[in-house]
This record gives structure tokens, C-alpha cells and sequence, in this order.
């Protein structure tokens, strides 16, 4: 019997032993059997298994049937038998064996061998003859030893050394909103949410409050209004809880002098130590500091008066009342928003039909304007490496910018630029930190796709972090690698002065690869909202996000009404031009008709983060929660 076989299945406490159990109590067996399961699989295979639907119990026998149909995987148990000589038991030379050819364990394969045994095998006989039941086999391939995602990359790895334009950085917008930027509430759960989420780059939008006490909102909208000094309060608690490197605050700096001064006191009194006041080092840099050398450090970001050559000049002198004043030249066309990020309203039905009759306005004409910007000196002197500089073009910037000067590009402008010079912009993000923003017509706060400009080497692309959907879902996955600490090392074809690199004409010393993915089957599939039992229609598409030659989705065929189980047995093949970019998403959906589907659960990671051989791929829902038990099993190979 079960019980003998298998010591730890032996039921001890009397509840169990009546010679029949209802629902409840055979989760409660499930969970102390260690059996994952999803609540509406297990009441749907209860339902269908019991012979007594009247009482709503089920038998031993009838336990037995619910454990195989959860526990035993049919195409786990394939896999055991075709190393198995007896299909009964794994000699500890077959899983050597197994371990080589299938999972990529090239060195140490015998002590892993033996590690899996003493770790994964429950029978103590077996365990001793150095050997492995299929109930150990199937506890080792459903055990983060054989997750698709590469453990020695859920801790940081790279080189931290590098000066911080070297880097991708998690970054967010409109940190403060929670739902939508016209009328929303501002929370101060944005800030600690994107934070406890890796990310690395905070925005905060400032402007004047009552009694000389500056306000967090989204200007010129009904958005609520949050306090300056309770985000940085909120800042201050969760800054380093997730990652130990520089996080910055990009402030949308709309106050007066007045309470700028108020804005740098709560800056400099709450953060404290943690608030980079000055240059690191004895010696003024030619280059920007390395996120390692600015761990546990938070910078501000914003205009800057004059440079911090002066800034570290006047070092140690009292600033306090003092105001700064530059000019700044804003070219602008007649139709145009000043600011792409200001929102813009939707207009009324009846003026779109009064505008739809006219005729096509000629283009705008650029003028210029100038525009006077005051600056208390106390908040400008905070400003050290990261100074917010007007973007112009790249040959300005090349003339005229400093190292510690970066530049803020709206969307629409900066996929202009990407797509007409994509390697100028790759050679200006190789110098210069930049930032992307989403457009101010994005009312409902939602993303870009922030591939495209992660294919430029943008260093901070700025995303809604409460907005889920897809392109949160690729900056999820992107950032999951190094330790999920917001800073990646950009591939080295994009860090060079000289760098040649397009993504639109990818050519030179590139190593291409070619992915092979078998879609096996899904376990304990999300069951569909649309359906009470569990009899979804299940699909998976697998798709690769990269520079746009690699873009691609290829899809499963379609598993009647089986959410369970279901069996693909489908492999996909994928040619990679630039791997070190491209990010690889399992999206599973329930065919609702030819036309429509819907979302079940996803997974992105990294093509670089991927482990070969037999892998389990975790899903998650559209709000990042783990599906538990939900899974798909794939086999993954590269060259």
C-alpha cells in the first residue's frame, strides 16, 4: 500500500482513519502530504472521482485516484523509465547519466548526483543503496533545482564597477499615482510598492502646498495631493530594503525658491547620511561613480545652476536664501505641449466632429522661447551626478554636455530618434544617462513598449509601475536578472565610445543563437474565470521581445477542456540575433472563440537567464502574483 511504501504518506492523526473523508479534509491530507494543488482542481477531481456525491465523501482507494491525478506525472514518469532499467528504480550511474545529457550538469555531475538522492529520495532503503524511486525523481523535477531560471543569476553577479551610465536602471513614472493621471489618487504605497519591486529611479512631481509645505500630485489635474516630506519619509524606510545600490529621486521640480529651501531641509534632515551631498573622493572625476561605489547613497536629480566644478567650490559655504537663475531655451512648435508628460484631457465628441470638417492645419512653425527657471541654491547644490539637462541632439551633446548631465526624451521624440539614428543614439547613451518618459496623452496611465528603447541602451525607461500588462510584465522579467537589484551591466557592444551597434541592421561580431524550446504539457493550469470546473481551453504562445529582427510569437495548438494536464509535446525553434538583449515570455490563454482569448498567466525572463534541459516554468498572474502550483514543462536547449 501507499502507506508502506511511502513511510512519510502514513496518515497520523485519527481523522484520517475513519475510512472516509470529505473535501476539506482531503486538502488537509494533500497539504501534509506536501502535494501543490489549486483548490478549484482538487474540488472539481474530487467531485469527479467520488462514488458517494450524496455525503461528499471519498474513500482510501478513492484518496489513492485524487493523489496519482495530482501527484503522478505521466510525462515526468516517461521521462524516469527511459532511465530507469526496471522503471522502478534510478541507480545512482542512470542519474549521472541523466544529469549529463539532459539537464547540462557538465562538471560534478556524480556529487550532484548523490546530493539529489540524499535531498530529494523519501524511502530511507532506497535512499541508503545510493538509488532514487520515481517519487524521488518526481520531488527533484518539481523542486527549484529544475525551475527554468538559472540560480546563480537570482543573486547580483555582474561587475557593479562600472560608471552608472554602464547600466540599465529599474525606473518608474509617476511614481506617486496608483490608478489613472487625470483624477487617481495619489498614495504613498506608489513609492514603497515600486521600491519593494527593485525599482531604482523614483519621480516625484512637485509643486507649491499651503503653509510653505511643497505637495506630491500630478499638475493640472484632479489627481489627490500626498505631502513633499511624507514621500521622503516613506523614501527613507524602503530605499535599501531590496537592493543595497544608488536609488535616485528625477523631481518634477514645479515650487518656488521658497519652498525648494523647504524641499532640500527635508531632503538633507530625513535622509541623513544616506543623501549624497558631494563628490566622492578627494579629486574632482572625469567620469560618473560606479553603483557600487555609491551603495546605500541616494541622489537627487534636477536642474542644476552652473556646475558642479562650482558646486564643489563653494562647498561648506551657507547657501541657505540664496536663489540661482539661468536661462533655458525651450524650442517649441505652436501646437505642441511644453512638457510631453503634461496630460493632456480628451476633447469632447462634439469638438473632434467640429475639427474632423476643417482643413489640415499646415505644419507647425518652431519657435523659440526662453524661459527663465529660479532655483533655490540649497536644493541646486544637491544636484551632484546627476544634473537634468535639456535635451537638444546628439551633436549638442556631444559639443556641449558634461558626464554628470543627463537628459529626460519623451517617447514620441525619443522613437523618432530611434528609429532615424539608432546609432547615434547608442553612442549617446554609451555617454550620457537617459531617461525616456511616457507621453502626456497616456491619460489612463498606460506603457510603451520599453524594448525599443532598451535597444538604444536607454539607461532609465520610465514606466507606469502600477499599470499591469505586458510591458510591465518585460520589465519584471528583465529586471529579475542580477539579483533583482535595478542595475543591469548593458551588453559591451553598447557601452564602447565607438560602437557600431544598430538594432534596425545588426551586423559586425555578433554571436547569433538558436533557441529550441519543447512545450511539454501544463500543470494545474489557472482555471478559466469563464468556466466553474476546470475546463479551459488552453493555448501558450512563446514569444521573444529583442532588437526587432528577433521579435517573434509562434503558438500551441489548442487543449480541449483539459486545464490540469494538458499535453502539448510541441518544440518551437527560435534564431537569435542579439541574445544578449532578448527576453523570452510564456503567455498562457483559455481559447474563449476563434477570435478572442483569455489571459491565464505569464512568464518572462531574460534568454541569457534560461537553464537548459527538463525545466519548470513558473506563471504569474496579470498583477505579478505566483500562480501556485500553475506550471509549464518545457525542455530548452541553445546554441
Amino acid at each position: 500500500t501507499m502507506e508502506n511504501k511511502y513511510p512519510c504518506h502514513r496518515p497520523a492523526a485519527d481523522e484520517f482513519r475513519t475510512g472516509k473523508i470529505n473535501l476539506d479534509k482531503t486538502l488537509k491530507l494533500l497539504i501534509k502530504l506536501n502535494i501543490p494543488f489549486d483548490y478549484v482542481h482538487v474540488k472539481y477531481v474530487f467531485k469527479k472521482t467520488s462514488n458517494q456525491p450524496k455525503t461528499g465523501t471519498i474513500t482510501i482507494e478513492e484518496f489513492r485516484a485524487i493523489y496519482r491525478t495530482l501527484a503522478h506525472r505521466t510525462e515526468i514518469h516517461e521521462l524516469f523509465c527511459s532511465y530507469s532499467p526496471n522503471r522502478k528504480i534510478l541507480p545512482e550511474i542512470n542519474l549521472i547519466e541523466f544529469l549529463r545529457k539532459e539537464q547540462f550538469v557538465i562538471d560534478a555531475a556524480e556529487a550532484i548526483a548523490s546530493e539529489l538522492i540524499a535531498k530529494y529520495e523519501p524511502i530511507e532503503e532506497v535512499q541508503r543503496k545510493k538509488q532514487m524511486s520515481f517519487e524521488g525523481f518526481l520531488r527533484y523535477m518539481n523542486s527549484k533545482d529544475c525551475l527554468i531560471y538559472k540560480r546563480e543569476h537570482t543573486i547580483v553577479y555582474q561587475n557593479m564597477s562600472h560608471p552608472l551610465r554602464d547600466y540599465f536602471i529599474s525606473s518608474s513614472h509617476n511614481t506617486y499615482l496608483i490608478s489613472d493621471q487625470l483624477i487617481g489618487p495619489s498614495h504613498l504605497w506608489g513609492y514603497s510598492s515600486a521600491l519593494m519591486k527593485g525599482c531604482r529611479c523614483l519621480e516625484i512631481d512637485c509643486w507649491d502646498g499651503p503653509q510653505n509645505d511643497p505637495i506630491v500630485y500630478h499638475g493640472h489635474t484632479l489627481t489627490s495631493k500626498i505631502t513633499f516630506r511624507t514621500v521622503i519619509e516613506v523614501i527613507d524606510k524602503y530605499a535599501f530594503v531590496v537592493s543595497d545600490y544608488p536609488l535616485v529621486l528625477s523631481l518634477e521640480n514645479h515650487c518656488s525658491p521658497k519652498q525648494q529651501e523647504v524641499m532640500a531641509d527635508y531632503l538633507e534632515t530625513i535622509l541623513g547620511d544616506k543623501l549624497l551631498t558631494t563628490i566622492i573622493g578627494d579629486t574632482f572625476p572625469t567620469d560618473l561613480p560606479s553603483p557600487e561605489a555609491l551603495k546605500f547613497k541616494i541622489l537627487v536629480k534636477n536642474k542644476k545652476v552652473g556646475t558642479l566644478e562650482e558646486t564643489v567650490l563653494r562647498r561648506g559655504l551657507d547657501s541657505h536664501g540664496e536663489i540661482g537663475e539661468f536661462v533655458e531655451e525651450v524650442e517649441q512648435s505652436e501646437d505642441d505641449e511644453a512638457d510631453e508628460s503634461t496630460p493632456v484631457l480628451p476633447k469632447s465628441p462634439q469638438l473632434k466632429r467640429r475639427n474632423a470638417v476643417k482643413r489640415s492645419p499646415p505644419p507647425p512653425r518652431k519657435k523659440r522661447k526662453v524661459k527663465k527657471v529660479k532655483l533655490a541654491m540649497e536644493l541646486s547644490e544637491l544636484v551632484i551626478y546627476t544634473k537634468a539637462e535639456k535635451f537638444k541632439s546628439f551633436e549638442h551633446s556631444r559639443a556641449n554636455q558634461k558626464f554628470y548631465e543627463m537628459n529626460s526624451i519623451g517617447e514620441t521624440k525619443a522613437r523618432k530618434l530611434a528609429k532615424q539614428t539608432a546609432n547615434e543614439f547608442v553612442l549617446h547613451t554609451a555617454k550620457f544617462i537617459t531617461r525616456i518618459y511616457p507621453k502626456g496623452t497616456r491619460a489612463t496611465s498606460s506603457n510603451y513598449n520599453p524594448q525599443e528603447f532598451w535597444n538604444v541602451g536607454c539607461q532609465m525607461v520610465a514606466l507606469n509601475f502600477q499599470t499591469p500588462g505586458l510591458q510591465m510584465e518585460l520589465q519584471n522579467g528583465k529586471f529579475m536578472d542580477n539579483g533583482c537589484c535595478g542595475y543591469l551591466l548593458k551588453p559591451e557592444f553598447m557601452r564602447g565610445s565607438t560602437t557600431q551597434f544598430n538594432p534596425y541592421n545588426v551586423t559586425g561580431n555578433h554571436n547569433p543563437v538558436t533557441l529550441s524550446i519543447r512545450l511539454i504539457s501544463g500543470y494545474q493550469l489557472p482555471p478559466s474565470n469563464l468556466s466553474r470546473t476546470n475546463k479551459a481551453d488552453p493555448l501558450v504562445q512563446i514569444e521573444i521581445h529583442g532588437v526587432p529582427e528577433d521579435q517573434v510569437k509562434q503558438q500551441t495548438c489548442v487543449i480541449k477542456s483539459n486545464a490540469l494536464c494538458p499535453r502539448w509535446n510541441e518544440t518551437f525553434t527560435f534564431n537569435i540575433q542579439v541574445p544578449e538583449l532578448a527576453l523570452v515570455r510564456f503567455s498562457v490563454e483559455d481559447q474563449i472563440s476563434l477570435a478572442a482569448n483569455e489571459f491565464l498567466g505569464q512568464y518572462t525572463l531574460p534568454l541569457m537567464c534560461m537553464n537548459k534541459g527538463y525545466r519548470h516554468v513558473p506563471l504569474f498572474s496579470k498583477l505579478g502574483d505566483r500562480l501556485d502550483p500553475a506550471s509549464l514543462f518545457v525542455y530548452i536547449w541553445y546554441y
